[in-house]
């Protein structure tokens, strides 16, 4: 081979890639939704997690990438070990899809496909179309990619030092070893199987030789999912080597099964067809690897929590629990962690404002440190999930989508603001610890009976931003509860300067009420802002229509 079929080989390679990429993100923007929804069935029912599995990959066209985002699920919360074992060995049923396609050998209609693919694009105006002129064009690319590959290829059938190569390398571990680098440096195993076939449309491997090349790719399929759980929690450094354990078993069963029985002499009844012949062994691999380890899927987890021990120590608070960048690569369930992770930081705002309002009724400050730490969780929830969002604004999302990241910028803003209010009410509390100062127990009861109206209106603000659903009821009683939180700010006031006029309160501590009380009135601000997030606020006359 020259210089020029090496060029061409890696521009064929570089268009197959790109093809498999773009026809797996418009089959996934088309999914949308559907792809969250199929999230949401995997239970602890093995059989329907290796169906959401080879449901994903076929849909992202890449079983490397839906590893990864397991990794990222695991790390996340999002998926529990036990169940990414089946998404995981679902994964490698699912990759088998390319190989299908390259054996269908329509290299000859890939410019048709571009063409088409490309106008949809370039013309229509409506994104589920554009999704599908993607598909098509992404399909046009693998094609053409396969064709670049093949042609470029083509000498090595008259290469003595090639056929030299192939006439000696009777030892299987020539093949694998050919395999696992070639998977692993090109990051993909659709595409080392894309050069595997392209190999054989020339006809220039040998099927058995070929065989040991695949269970060579399949060990390095799983070189990217190790190097994402780098810095990831244990959970997911075990789940990239369940990954492993999973295709390294596989790869050692077939070995013996290619070796000592005849097992090509098989493949090769059913079809003459050198390329049609990988894509079955392929399958193959894929499908009784996962029946003969699916039942033994607790044993892989038991085996790899001994590989990945527990650590010892608690890991650092000041975490995500649901949001990483390997989600990313799927649009969609990134917007879903994004609404979860900030649905946490509300928890953490509302709970924080209870505990530090109850501090200054019960003039007790020994949670004082906890609040304070919480805070801080929070300002680093504030900045990682806005972060998080500006990420996701980047990406090709829906929509529906992209307006609902809107709303998250805006919430996520307005509970940090909530646990700003909760941190003074804190440091009122020590304040009054250490200076000694005596609320009336009238005062006590105005702020107990204020914080519990703040907390009910924090309470549905939360559930109705979590359901995206606010009714006119729930509006309406929404909007009670504010009104009803000004008032009685106003109304303690009031009461706060007459107890001032009678001498029964001391100047400071009716300063420290009054300042709790405004922190309070504008923590109902920011709630109702939480609210009326999800949907644009009428003005008041609009609401007295309604009524």
């Amino acid at each position: 081979m020259t210089y020029l079929n090496y060029i061409t080989l890696a521009g064929g390679i570089g268009m197959f890639l790109y093809g498999i990429k773009i026809m797996g993100e418009g089959l996934e923007l088309a999914a949308g939704n559907r792809l969250k929804k199929m999230l949401e069935k995997i239970t602890s029912n093995k059989i329907v997690a290796v169906l959401v599995g080879a449901t994903i990959t076929a849909l992202i066209q890449s079983s490397a990438a839906t590893t990864v985002m397991v990794v990222g699920f695991v790390n996340t919360g999002l998926m529990q070990l036990s169940q990414a074992v089946g998404v995981i060995m679902g994964a490698n049923i699912g990759t088998t899809m390319t190989s299908v396609l390259i054996s269908l050998n329509l290299s000859d209609f890939a410019p048709i496909f571009i063409f088409l693919g490309v106008a949809l694009l370039t013309f229509s105006k409506k994104k589920t179309v554009k999704f599908v002129g993607q598909i098509i064009t992404g399909f046009g690319l693998l094609f053409l990619g396969i064709h670049t590959m093949s042609s470029s290829m083509a000498p090595l059938k008259d290469d003595p030092a090639f056929q030299g190569f192939l006439t000696k390398a009777t030892n299987p571990l020539y093949g694998i070893i050919i395999g696992f680098v070639i998977t692993a440096i090109l990051q993909s195993s659709s595409a080392s199987i894309g050069v595997l076939q392209s190999m054989a449309i020339q006809g220039i491997v040998p099927i058995q030789f070929s065989a040991f090349v695949l269970y060579g790719q399949e060990i390095g399929s799983c070189v990217p999912t190790l190097i994402s759980s780098i810095g990831t929690k244990t959970n997911s450094k075990r789940a990239a080597i369940i990954h492993l354990l999973f295709n390294c078993f596989g790869a050692a069963m077939f070995i013996l099964i290619t070796c000592f029985t005849p097992y090509i002499s098989w493949i090769e009844k059913i079809t003459d067809n050198k390329v049609v012949q990988i894509a079955i062994m392929h399958i193959l691999f894929k499908v009784i690897n996962t029946v003969v380890l699916l039942p033994f899927s607790n044993w892989l987890v038991k085996l790899s929590k001994k590989i990945i021990p527990d650590k010892d120590g608690s890991e650092n608070t000041l975490t995500l629990e649901y949001l990483d960048d390997h989600i990313l690569t799927t649009p969609p369930i990134a917007v879903l962690q994004a609404g979860r992770e900030t649905l946490r930081m509300a928890s953490l705002a509302r709970n924080n404002l209870s505990v530090a309002a109850n501090m200054l009724l019960k003039n007790d400050i020994k949670s004082f440190d906890e609040v304070m730490q919480t805070e801080e969780l929070i300002n680093f929830l504030n900045h990682k999930i806005t972060h998080y969002l500006v990420k996701i604004n980047a990406l090709e999302i829906s929509r529906e989508d992209a307006k609902y990241i809107g709303r998250l910028f805006h919430v996520v803003n307005d509970i940090e603001r909530i646990g700003d209010h909760a941190q003074n009410i804190a440091e009122a509390a020590l304040n009054e610890n250490e200076e000694k100062l005596i609320l009336t127990d009238t005062a006590k009861s105005e702020m107990k009976h204020m914080l519990e109206t703040v907390l009910k209106l924090l309470d549905e603000a939360i559930a109705t931003f979590e359901a995206q659903e606010l009714s006119f009821d729930k509006a309406k009683y929404i909007t009670q509860l504010e009104d009803e939180t000004d008032a009685l700010k106003d109304a303690y006031q009031m009461s706060h300067i007459e107890r001032l006029n009678n001498g029964e309160c001391e100047m400071r501590a009716g300063m420290l009420f009054v300042n709790t009380l405004i922190d309070f009135e504008r923590v109902g601000d920011h709630a109702e802002n939480i609210a009326w997030a999800v949907k644009q606020k009428p003005t008041k006359q609009e609401m007295q229509v309604n009524a």
